[in-house]
């Protein structure tokens, strides 16, 4: 899969963890990357190594553009 949808879809779970289960703020980051330990571990191409170094990348990345677009919202 694409990283883009593989972010798009981290971005959205995501957002629908924290208001289906009213997640505190603080914990989304750590939420993300779980998920993307998670999907790229589900899809389960490559070695271990590459597959959790990559999971946590695409949690990371989901967090920024979620934040980088909110903060650019909102000025």
């Amino acid at each position: 899969m694409e990283p883009a949808i593989i972010i798009a879809i981290i971005v959205g779970l995501t957002e629908v963890l924290k208001r289906l289960f009213k997640l505190n703020k603080r914990y989304v980051p750590a939420l993300a990357v779980a998920l993307g330990l998670a999907i790229m571990l589900i899809s389960g191409f490559g070695n271990y190594g590459y597959v959790i170094l990559t999971g946590i990348i695409y949690g990371l990345s989901a967090v920024g553009l979620f934040s980088g677009v909110k903060n650019t919202i909102k000025k």
